[in-house]
């Protein structure tokens, strides 16, 4: 429908065109942006765009000059106001978006309204980029704001508003777009005495029988109980180390009649904001006829400002032994009431916590403990045994220069066709990352989004790049389980159509590109949804990996979830993920790799480690493949990077790590990125860069007696530069992983 929208630019619109180069710092590059000259420059996209003074017998004015517009006449979602941008902007510079907005008709009360650029590019293919949305309503004038980027350079752009359901107007009173300065970014958080390891829950092994100063949530009891573990959880201890052992008693919730009931205990004042907290705590179920209850989820949550945050959650069968639940936060708005309160087995079920920890973690220690498990898991002695030596230059000592150029881990990162219209991106991303992943472009609703219409030209570009430039790739993704991500036309097959569509796609794709990938997520995210298994019986996901296999034995097929390593989520527990491997493996799936997304929050490297652990122990190589992580502190965001890429670095199952992308604006998850939309490399970035800078070794000094040079280093790639009397020899090898020392023989006699 859209491509069939006919826009026409006014003459000014056109002279704007023509002259925009003479100022490259103008205020807006919307004409008319308040509506002054009327509609002069925009128009409807598929409706009817009027201006108005008021509406609604005078109840809506505007919210500042003197009128406003309103799309209406709407008949679907994608209908409202538009202005036409094509050459007002200049790519690879941030723009932002502010509009003042409203709706109003059909009885609607509330609505999304987006803001969305319709982007035609020189290859006449259509994109759709959502800029930012915001929950208007028909009372008061709301403000709409994001930010956007245009890598390459399109033919067309057209800016416009939509979303809300057919028959509602959408009210414009000002719509403009400047150039984004980047703003200086906040300093790193200062922490005063932030007593790392120190619990800061009171009484929480209630000594002595008393409850205080814990208190309910509803009218459920609480009372005392014996017999608890006597040692802290595991992942506890792994971060605090030797600890005195608990004193065995518990907190017993009894009478409980909802869900959210539990003990709770106000914690604000002891917060400090930018401090990553970590949570354990020992929890149980029990129940008087506890036959037949399914396995219930508790969590340990916390109410910031009455807005709920996860602390961690296990899934407890009743009546069984004491669990651990791991989990953490992180707060970074200073809040005016915290509490920490424990919920979730169903009414009826009474619940005992034991020991119930939250201390401030000390990061810095956890990565000084993980460089000394790198030196081990990651190096290896490399011996240089040295020939041709001229003896009569005793007095001339041969000076050897070691220096690694390139570690041979895998770390890379996803992108999208867009992002490599944009040079500086693609500098960028050749200079740093040895793999990549596509974000979008190899999807079943990408490739195929009509029924025989295939597009693998988006996906031909972007592995061209990476072919060209040694960059390694993998699949992202066959299928996808959940079924909101399922294209409308494969939801409506029957049984058969859709099992010769599965098939279809997995010989389309994996005969085109038999080779290339070195990896397939075969069936995304199988722990959170369930499309094709209900429709084609429990077989068909071990079937998907099965005919992969056939068809491209080169690659290695992994499964691939989130919320694996972080304890946010019983659906995708380790010990779950393990079952659904050792269930498809039952059934012949040939599984090759397990994926961990890594989408996470304020990371703990014990609770990280843990999950890495479980899955360790099924023998398939680990890889984290979507990590990314999020704060709007520069600083903060490049230590809980630090955290991750240490964590999996120190790990001997891990065999990689891509990055769910670096760029501003070309991630799914804000303050997540380590460029800026301009090019500039900010703090959370530049701590990345030197974390790849440490995994590169270095060695100098002198070949001993023996006519050898000993060091330990990196697998990865050497250059070595040896001074000698008769002038400097230069030499390149290669250390692979390997439990003995390597041996390199270097002659000297041909100088």
């Amino acid at each position: 429908m859209e491509k069939n929208t006919k826009v026409t630019l006014s003459n000014d619109a056109e002279d704007d065109n023509v002259h925009h180069h003479t100022n490259k710092e103008q205020d807006s590059i919307i004409l008319n942006p308040n509506f002054e000259d009327g509609l002069k420059n925009w128009n409807g996209r598929g409706c009817k765009a009027v201006l108005h003074e008021s509406m609604d017998g005078g109840k809506i004015v505007p919210l500042s000059g003197h009128v406003f517009a309103a799309a209406t006449e709407r008949k679907a979602a994608w209908n409202g106001i538009q202005q036409e941008i094509s050459g007002r902007f200049q790519r690879k510079r941030v723009y932002e978006v502010t509009s003042v907005v409203r709706i109003f008709g059909n009885n609607a009360t509330s609505a999304t309204v987006q803001a969305t650029l319709w982007v035609l590019n020189a290859n006449q293919r259509e994109q759709y980029i959502a800029i930012a949305n915001v929950q208007a309503g028909n009372n008061d004038w709301v403000e709409l704001k994001g930010k956007f980027l245009i890598h390459g350079s399109p033919s067309r752009v057209i800016l416009y508003l939509e979303g809300p359901p057919p028959g509602t107007d959408i009210l414009v009173n000002t719509l403009d777009v400047k150039h984004a300065r980047r703003n200086r970014p906040s300093p790193p958080p200062f922490y005063e005495n932030p007593g790392f390891g120190i619990n800061i829950v009171e009484n929480s092994e209630v000594g002595d029988g008393e409850t205080q100063p814990w208190f309910t949530l509803g009218n459920c009891k609480l009372s005392v109980g014996q017999g608890a573990p006597r040692t802290l959880p595991p992942m506890a201890r792994e971060t605090l180390g030797s600890h005195k052992p608990l004193g065995g008693s518990y907190i017993l919730v009894t009478n409980r009649s909802q869900t959210w009931m539990g003990p709770a205990q106000m914690i604000a004042d002891k917060i400090k904001l930018f401090l990553t907290y970590q949570i354990s705590a020992w929890v149980k179920l029990s129940v008087g006829a506890s036959s037949g209850i399914s396995p219930q989820n508790v969590n340990i949550a916390l109410s910031v400002d009455n807005q709920w945050v996860n602390g961690g959650q296990v899934e407890v069968s009743v009546g069984e032994t004491w669990h651990e639940l791991g989990g953490s936060f992180r707060l970074e708005k200073q809040p005016q009431n915290v509490m920490v309160y424990v919920q979730g087995p169903a009414a009826g079920i009474n619940l005992m916590i034991a020991g119930l920890q939250i201390f401030p973690v000390d990061r810095r220690e956890r990565i000084r403990c993980l460089k000394k498990q790198v030196d081990e898991v990651r190096k290896r002695d490399i011996i240089l045994k040295f020939s041709g030596l001229d003896e009569s230059c005793d007095l001339f000592p041969y000076i050897v220069k070691v220096k690694q150029t390139h570690n041979s881990f895998p770390v890379g990162t996803c992108i999208n066709r867009t992002d490599i219209d944009n040079e500086d991106f693609v500098d960028f991303f050749t200079k740093n990352f040895n793999w990549a992943v596509f974000g979008n472009e190899l999807k079943w609703y990408w490739t195929e989004a009509e029924r025989g219409k295939l597009n693998y030209q988006d996906a031909d570009d972007m592995l061209d790049l990476c072919i060209g430039n040694n960059i390694n790739v993998r699949g992202h993704c066959i299928f996808w389980e959940v079924e909101s991500t399922v294209q409308p036309w494969v939801r409506q097959l029957n049984k058969t159509e859709l099992m010769n569509a599965v098939q279809k796609r997995l010989t389309d794709i994996l005969t085109r590109y038999k080779g290339k990938f070195k990896h397939y997520d075969v069936n995304n995210e199988m722990l959170h949804g369930s499309f094709y298994q209900d429709r084609l019986g429990k077989g068909v996901r071990a079937l998907m990996f099965n005919i992969a296999h056939k068809l491209d034995p080169s690659a290695l097929l992994f499964v691939n979830d989130y919320h694996v390593e972080d304890g946010d989520d019983t659906r995708s527990s380790p010990e779950k993920y393990s079952r659904l491997i050792l269930e498809l493996e039952a059934q012949g799936a040939a599984i090759g790799g397990i994926g961990i997304q890594g989408h996470i929050d304020s990371p703990v490297g014990a609770i990280v480690c843990s999950a890495l652990d479980n899955l360790s122990v099924l023998g398939h190589p680990i890889w984290f493949t979507e990590l990314d992580v999020s704060s709007r502190n520069e600083f903060v965001r490049g230590e809980d990077l630090e955290v991750m890429l240490w964590e999996a670095f120190a790990h001997p199952a891990v065999e990689g790590i891509i990055l769910w992308g670096f760029w501003e604006l070309s991630m799914s998850r804000e303050n997540s990125n380590l460029v800026e939309g301009e090019g500039e490399v900010n703090e959370a970035g530049k701590r990345f860069l030197d974390v790849k800078q440490e995994w590169l070794s270095h060695a100098y000094g002198i070949i001993n007696n023996e006519s050898e040079f000993i060091f330990r280093g990196y697998h990865g790639t050497y250059a070595v530069e040896v001074c000698t009397p008769a002038g400097i020899v230069l030499k390149t090898f290669v250390v692979e992983k390997g439990e003995s020392p390597l041996f390199l023989s270097i002659d000297l006699s041909y100088l």
